[in-house]
Protein backbone atom coordinates (compact mmCIF):
# COMPACT_ATOMS: atom_id res chain seq x y z
CA UNK A 1 0.00 0.00 0.00
CA UNK A 2 1.40 3.31 -1.32
CA UNK A 3 1.55 5.68 1.56
CA UNK A 4 1.70 9.98 0.39
CA UNK A 5 3.06 12.46 2.72
CA UNK A 6 2.07 16.44 2.00
CA UNK A 7 2.46 19.48 3.32
CA UNK A 8 -0.46 22.03 2.80
CA UNK A 9 1.19 25.76 2.44
CA UNK A 10 -0.57 29.21 3.69
CA UNK A 11 -1.21 29.65 0.62
CA UNK A 12 -3.29 26.12 -0.08
CA UNK A 13 -0.74 24.75 -2.32
CA UNK A 14 -0.30 20.96 -1.31
CA UNK A 15 3.67 20.56 -1.46
CA UNK A 16 4.19 18.08 1.82
CA UNK A 17 1.41 17.44 4.76
CA UNK A 18 2.04 15.93 7.78
CA UNK A 19 -1.31 14.04 7.65
CA UNK A 20 -1.10 10.49 6.05
CA UNK A 21 -3.05 9.39 3.66
CA UNK A 22 -3.41 5.68 2.18
CA UNK A 23 -4.00 4.68 -1.31
CA UNK A 24 -6.84 2.25 -1.23
CA UNK A 25 -5.61 -0.98 -2.96
CA UNK A 26 -7.58 -1.52 -6.00
CA UNK A 27 -10.22 -4.36 -5.95
CA UNK A 28 -9.31 -7.66 -6.92
CA UNK A 29 -11.53 -7.81 -10.54
CA UNK A 30 -9.18 -4.75 -11.50
CA UNK A 31 -5.84 -6.95 -10.50
CA UNK A 32 -7.56 -9.65 -12.58
CA UNK A 33 -7.89 -8.13 -15.71
CA UNK A 34 -4.74 -6.59 -15.39
CA UNK A 35 -2.86 -9.30 -14.74
CA UNK A 36 -1.96 -12.37 -16.91
CA UNK A 37 -2.90 -15.66 -15.97
CA UNK A 38 -0.70 -18.04 -16.55
CA UNK A 39 -3.49 -20.68 -17.43
CA UNK A 40 -4.52 -17.65 -20.09
CA UNK A 41 -1.30 -18.38 -22.50
CA UNK A 42 -3.22 -21.67 -23.09
CA UNK A 43 -6.43 -20.62 -24.31
CA UNK A 44 -5.52 -16.39 -25.72
CA UNK A 45 -7.43 -16.00 -28.62
CA UNK A 46 -4.30 -14.02 -29.56
CA UNK A 47 -2.29 -16.93 -30.14
CA UNK A 48 -4.60 -18.60 -33.76
CA UNK A 49 -3.78 -21.86 -33.46
CA UNK A 50 -2.79 -23.34 -30.40
CA UNK A 51 -5.87 -21.01 -29.05
CA UNK A 52 -7.94 -22.64 -31.18
CA UNK A 53 -6.55 -26.34 -30.20
CA UNK A 54 -6.90 -25.98 -26.38
CA UNK A 55 -10.27 -24.12 -26.33
CA UNK A 56 -11.44 -26.79 -28.42
CA UNK A 57 -10.19 -29.71 -26.40
CA UNK A 58 -11.89 -27.84 -23.46
CA UNK A 59 -15.23 -27.81 -25.40
CA UNK A 60 -14.47 -31.76 -25.86
CA UNK A 61 -15.09 -32.05 -22.32
CA UNK A 62 -18.06 -30.20 -22.81
CA UNK A 63 -17.21 -26.99 -20.95
CA UNK A 64 -18.74 -23.58 -22.90
CA UNK A 65 -15.84 -20.72 -23.29
CA UNK A 66 -17.81 -19.00 -21.03
CA UNK A 67 -16.71 -21.09 -18.49
CA UNK A 68 -13.14 -21.02 -18.19
CA UNK A 69 -12.47 -17.61 -20.26
CA UNK A 70 -10.49 -15.53 -17.99
CA UNK A 71 -11.01 -17.21 -14.94
CA UNK A 72 -8.27 -18.82 -12.45
CA UNK A 73 -7.33 -22.56 -13.54
CA UNK A 74 -6.97 -23.93 -9.92
CA UNK A 75 -6.20 -27.80 -10.25
CA UNK A 76 -6.86 -30.17 -7.41
CA UNK A 77 -4.19 -32.65 -6.53
CA UNK A 78 -5.52 -35.78 -5.38
CA UNK A 79 -3.78 -38.64 -3.21
CA UNK A 80 -7.06 -40.72 -3.84
CA UNK A 81 -6.62 -44.75 -4.24
CA UNK A 82 -8.29 -47.73 -3.36
CA UNK A 83 -5.13 -48.97 -1.73
CA UNK A 84 -5.11 -45.66 0.32
CA UNK A 85 -7.48 -46.22 3.30
CA UNK A 86 -6.42 -42.80 5.13
CA UNK A 87 -7.51 -41.49 1.75
CA UNK A 88 -10.73 -43.23 1.30
CA UNK A 89 -12.85 -40.26 1.37
CA UNK A 90 -10.86 -37.61 -0.73
CA UNK A 91 -13.46 -38.17 -3.46
CA UNK A 92 -16.27 -36.67 -1.55
CA UNK A 93 -13.80 -33.73 -0.81
CA UNK A 94 -12.45 -33.22 -4.17
CA UNK A 95 -15.99 -32.34 -4.76
CA UNK A 96 -16.23 -29.83 -2.30
CA UNK A 97 -13.27 -28.01 -3.43
CA UNK A 98 -14.30 -27.82 -6.83
CA UNK A 99 -17.65 -26.14 -5.42
CA UNK A 100 -15.65 -23.60 -3.50
CA UNK A 101 -13.56 -22.87 -6.82
CA UNK A 102 -16.64 -22.50 -8.95
CA UNK A 103 -18.64 -20.21 -5.89
CA UNK A 104 -15.33 -17.79 -5.75
CA UNK A 105 -15.33 -17.07 -9.92
CA UNK A 106 -12.59 -20.26 -10.62
CA UNK A 107 -12.17 -22.97 -12.76
CA UNK A 108 -11.21 -26.33 -11.63
CA UNK A 109 -9.03 -29.33 -12.67
CA UNK A 110 -8.70 -32.42 -10.86
CA UNK A 111 -5.38 -33.71 -11.34
CA UNK A 112 -4.53 -37.53 -9.83
CA UNK A 113 -1.12 -38.11 -8.37
CA UNK A 114 0.53 -41.01 -6.91
CA UNK A 115 -0.42 -42.57 -3.81
CA UNK A 116 1.64 -43.38 -0.82
CA UNK A 117 0.14 -45.74 1.54
CA UNK A 118 1.86 -45.91 4.65
CA UNK A 119 0.49 -49.63 5.10
CA UNK A 120 0.44 -51.53 1.42
CA UNK A 121 3.78 -49.89 0.07
CA UNK A 122 6.94 -51.87 0.22
CA UNK A 123 9.59 -51.79 1.37
CA UNK A 124 8.82 -48.38 2.20
CA UNK A 125 6.72 -45.72 0.91
CA UNK A 126 9.61 -43.45 1.56
CA UNK A 127 11.24 -44.38 -1.25
CA UNK A 128 9.17 -42.66 -3.22
CA UNK A 129 8.22 -39.42 -1.79
CA UNK A 130 10.91 -37.72 -3.94
CA UNK A 131 8.81 -38.80 -7.01
CA UNK A 132 5.61 -37.40 -5.93
CA UNK A 133 7.42 -34.10 -5.61
CA UNK A 134 8.69 -34.58 -8.92
CA UNK A 135 4.99 -35.26 -10.26
CA UNK A 136 3.27 -32.66 -8.29
CA UNK A 137 5.84 -30.04 -9.48
CA UNK A 138 6.28 -31.22 -13.40
CA UNK A 139 2.48 -31.77 -13.44
CA UNK A 140 1.96 -27.75 -12.46
CA UNK A 141 4.75 -26.68 -14.70
CA UNK A 142 3.39 -28.55 -17.93
CA UNK A 143 -0.04 -27.42 -17.70
CA UNK A 144 -2.40 -24.40 -17.82
CA UNK A 145 -2.63 -23.91 -13.82
CA UNK A 146 -3.18 -20.92 -12.29
CA UNK A 147 -2.72 -22.20 -8.62
CA UNK A 148 -3.46 -25.66 -6.47
CA UNK A 149 -5.29 -27.51 -3.82
CA UNK A 150 -3.34 -30.08 -2.38
CA UNK A 151 -5.32 -32.72 -0.48
CA UNK A 152 -2.64 -35.28 1.10
CA UNK A 153 -2.77 -36.65 5.02
CA UNK A 154 -1.19 -40.59 4.56
CA UNK A 155 2.66 -39.93 6.16
CA UNK A 156 4.55 -39.67 3.23
CA UNK A 157 2.08 -37.88 0.85
CA UNK A 158 2.10 -34.23 2.69
CA UNK A 159 5.81 -33.67 2.39
CA UNK A 160 5.92 -34.81 -1.04
CA UNK A 161 3.11 -32.82 -1.90
CA UNK A 162 4.20 -29.82 -0.80
CA UNK A 163 7.85 -30.27 -1.68
CA UNK A 164 6.51 -30.05 -5.52
CA UNK A 165 4.12 -27.25 -5.24
CA UNK A 166 7.39 -25.33 -3.43
CA UNK A 167 9.69 -26.15 -6.32
CA UNK A 168 7.28 -25.38 -8.49
CA UNK A 169 5.84 -22.19 -6.89
CA UNK A 170 2.52 -22.18 -7.32
CA UNK A 171 -0.09 -20.45 -5.17
CA UNK A 172 -0.79 -23.17 -2.50
CA UNK A 173 -3.12 -24.28 -0.01
CA UNK A 174 -2.88 -28.13 1.08
CA UNK A 175 -5.88 -29.98 2.76
CA UNK A 176 -5.26 -32.49 4.63
CA UNK A 177 -7.21 -35.92 5.31
CA UNK A 178 -7.60 -35.54 8.67
CA UNK A 179 -7.75 -38.24 11.53
CA UNK A 180 -10.03 -40.86 11.76
CA UNK A 181 -12.26 -42.13 14.22
CA UNK A 182 -11.07 -43.05 17.29
CA UNK A 183 -10.27 -46.64 17.95
CA UNK A 184 -12.21 -48.79 20.47
CA UNK A 185 -12.61 -52.20 21.43
CA UNK A 186 -14.64 -53.56 24.38
CA UNK A 187 -15.18 -50.40 25.89
CA UNK A 188 -11.70 -49.01 25.57
CA UNK A 189 -10.36 -46.58 23.39
CA UNK A 190 -7.83 -47.84 20.74
CA UNK A 191 -4.70 -45.44 19.31
CA UNK A 192 -4.38 -46.87 15.51
CA UNK A 193 -0.58 -46.05 15.52
CA UNK A 194 0.03 -47.41 18.80
CA UNK A 195 -2.16 -50.26 20.60
CA UNK A 196 -1.49 -52.48 16.74
CA UNK A 197 2.03 -52.82 18.30
CA UNK A 198 1.18 -53.89 22.14
CA UNK A 199 -1.27 -56.56 20.71
CA UNK A 200 0.37 -57.86 18.60
CA UNK A 201 3.38 -58.14 21.39
CA UNK A 202 0.25 -59.51 23.60
CA UNK A 203 -0.52 -62.04 20.97
CA UNK A 204 3.10 -63.27 21.00
CA UNK A 205 3.24 -63.16 24.66
CA UNK A 206 0.59 -65.50 24.76
CA UNK A 207 -1.35 -62.93 26.96
CA UNK A 208 -4.40 -62.57 24.47
CA UNK A 209 -6.03 -65.02 22.25
CA UNK A 210 -7.00 -65.33 18.67
CA UNK A 211 -10.73 -63.69 19.50
CA UNK A 212 -9.00 -61.00 21.69
CA UNK A 213 -6.84 -60.24 18.51
CA UNK A 214 -9.63 -60.49 16.09
CA UNK A 215 -11.79 -57.87 18.08
CA UNK A 216 -9.35 -55.91 18.08
CA UNK A 217 -8.85 -56.09 14.44
CA UNK A 218 -12.11 -55.08 13.91
CA UNK A 219 -11.69 -51.99 16.39
CA UNK A 220 -8.97 -50.08 15.39
CA UNK A 221 -9.32 -48.30 12.25
CA UNK A 222 -12.84 -47.75 12.28
CA UNK A 223 -13.35 -44.61 9.39
CA UNK A 224 -11.43 -42.92 6.96
CA UNK A 225 -8.65 -41.15 7.81
CA UNK A 226 -5.39 -41.03 8.83
CA UNK A 227 -3.84 -42.65 11.81
CA UNK A 228 -5.36 -40.71 15.39
CA UNK A 229 -2.61 -41.05 17.15
CA UNK A 230 0.53 -38.41 17.38
CA UNK A 231 2.43 -40.25 14.55
CA UNK A 232 3.93 -38.64 11.15
CA UNK A 233 0.66 -38.05 9.88
CA UNK A 234 -0.77 -35.83 12.22
CA UNK A 235 2.87 -34.24 12.81
CA UNK A 236 2.96 -33.27 8.96
CA UNK A 237 -0.36 -31.80 9.17
CA UNK A 238 0.72 -29.58 12.37
CA UNK A 239 3.32 -28.49 10.52
CA UNK A 240 2.06 -27.86 7.66
CA UNK A 241 -0.43 -25.50 9.06
CA UNK A 242 1.71 -23.95 11.21
CA UNK A 243 4.25 -23.01 7.82
CA UNK A 244 1.35 -20.88 6.66
CA UNK A 245 0.25 -23.44 4.08
CA UNK A 246 -3.10 -24.25 5.23
CA UNK A 247 -6.26 -22.88 6.55
CA UNK A 248 -6.04 -22.42 10.30
CA UNK A 249 -7.40 -25.11 12.64
CA UNK A 250 -7.34 -27.65 9.51
CA UNK A 251 -5.32 -29.83 10.84
CA UNK A 252 -7.08 -30.58 13.51
CA UNK A 253 -10.23 -31.66 11.70
CA UNK A 254 -11.37 -35.02 12.00
CA UNK A 255 -11.64 -36.99 8.48
CA UNK A 256 -15.50 -37.88 9.06
CA UNK A 257 -16.39 -34.09 11.36
CA UNK A 258 -18.86 -32.11 8.56
CA UNK A 259 -16.23 -29.07 9.15
CA UNK A 260 -13.83 -31.31 7.04
CA UNK A 261 -16.29 -30.27 4.18
CA UNK A 262 -16.37 -27.02 5.01
CA UNK A 263 -12.71 -26.99 5.28
CA UNK A 264 -12.48 -28.07 1.65
CA UNK A 265 -14.75 -25.49 0.16
CA UNK A 266 -13.15 -22.44 1.87
CA UNK A 267 -9.97 -23.90 0.90
CA UNK A 268 -11.34 -24.00 -2.51
CA UNK A 269 -12.56 -20.65 -2.36
CA UNK A 270 -9.56 -18.77 -0.92
CA UNK A 271 -6.80 -20.42 -3.19
CA UNK A 272 -8.81 -18.38 -5.90
CA UNK A 273 -8.59 -15.30 -4.15
CA UNK A 274 -4.82 -15.66 -3.60
CA UNK A 275 -4.63 -16.19 -7.40
CA UNK A 276 -6.30 -13.17 -8.06
CA UNK A 277 -5.07 -10.80 -5.37
CA UNK A 278 -1.35 -11.86 -6.01
CA UNK A 279 -0.76 -13.06 -2.29
CA UNK A 280 0.64 -16.60 -3.01
CA UNK A 281 3.61 -17.51 -2.02
CA UNK A 282 5.20 -14.30 -1.71
CA UNK A 283 8.02 -15.14 0.57
CA UNK A 284 6.53 -13.05 3.50
CA UNK A 285 5.06 -15.39 5.90
CA UNK A 286 5.08 -18.73 4.36
CA UNK A 287 8.35 -20.94 4.47
CA UNK A 288 10.48 -18.27 6.93
CA UNK A 289 13.06 -19.57 9.46
CA UNK A 290 10.44 -18.74 11.76
CA UNK A 291 7.79 -20.45 10.43
CA UNK A 292 9.62 -23.37 9.95
CA UNK A 293 10.14 -23.25 13.43
CA UNK A 294 7.07 -23.07 14.55
CA UNK A 295 6.23 -26.39 12.03
CA UNK A 296 8.99 -28.30 14.06
CA UNK A 297 7.13 -27.11 17.55
CA UNK A 298 4.13 -29.68 15.63
CA UNK A 299 6.41 -31.92 14.81
CA UNK A 300 6.37 -35.17 17.32
CA UNK A 301 9.98 -36.10 19.12
CA UNK A 302 10.47 -39.96 16.35
CA UNK A 303 10.36 -37.32 13.61
CA UNK A 304 13.26 -34.48 14.58
CA UNK A 305 13.92 -33.73 10.42
CA UNK A 306 10.60 -34.03 9.34
CA UNK A 307 10.76 -30.16 8.60
CA UNK A 308 14.15 -30.38 6.58
CA UNK A 309 13.61 -31.43 3.42
CA UNK A 310 10.10 -28.94 2.83
CA UNK A 311 12.36 -26.26 4.50
CA UNK A 312 15.12 -26.73 2.10
CA UNK A 313 12.41 -26.60 -0.66
CA UNK A 314 11.25 -22.87 0.61
CA UNK A 315 14.15 -21.48 -0.07
CA UNK A 316 16.19 -22.26 4.15
CA UNK A 317 19.44 -22.53 4.31
CA UNK A 318 19.60 -26.19 6.24
CA UNK A 319 22.96 -27.65 7.47
CA UNK A 320 23.82 -30.17 5.76
CA UNK A 321 27.06 -30.91 6.53
CA UNK A 322 27.05 -34.56 7.52
CA UNK A 323 23.85 -36.66 8.12
CA UNK A 324 25.57 -37.47 11.86
CA UNK A 325 26.09 -33.87 12.70
CA UNK A 326 22.43 -32.54 11.04
CA UNK A 327 20.56 -35.11 13.30
CA UNK A 328 22.67 -33.88 16.08
CA UNK A 329 21.04 -30.47 15.59
CA UNK A 330 17.86 -30.90 15.08
CA UNK A 331 17.60 -33.33 18.15
CA UNK A 332 18.85 -30.24 19.98
CA UNK A 333 16.71 -27.62 18.28
CA UNK A 334 13.76 -30.15 18.87
CA UNK A 335 14.62 -30.46 22.45
CA UNK A 336 14.36 -26.87 22.68
CA UNK A 337 10.85 -26.17 21.08
CA UNK A 338 9.80 -28.91 22.43
CA UNK A 339 10.78 -27.33 26.01
CA UNK A 340 7.93 -24.49 25.01
CA UNK A 341 4.84 -26.87 24.28
CA UNK A 342 2.58 -27.36 26.70
CA UNK A 343 1.25 -30.35 27.38
CA UNK A 344 -2.16 -31.23 29.15
CA UNK A 345 -2.13 -33.65 31.93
Amino acid sequence: MELRFEEETKDGDSEEQHTTRATPPEPPEKRLRRATLRSAKWFDEADELNGLRHRSRAKQMGYARDDFKKKPFIAIVTTWSDLLPCHGHMKTRVEEVKRGVWLAGGFPVELPAMALSETYMKPTPMIYRNMLAMQVEEQLRSQPVDGVVLMGGCDKTTPGLLMGALSADFPAIFVPAGPMLSGRCRGQALGSGTDMWKAIDEFRAGAITDNDLSDIEDGLNRSPGTCMSMGTASTMAAMTEALGLSLTGASSVPAMDSSSARVASSAGRRIVEMVISWQAYCRDGVGRADSVEDGEQGASENKAGAAEQPAAKSGMEVLLEQQGAMMKLMMKQMETLAARVEVAE
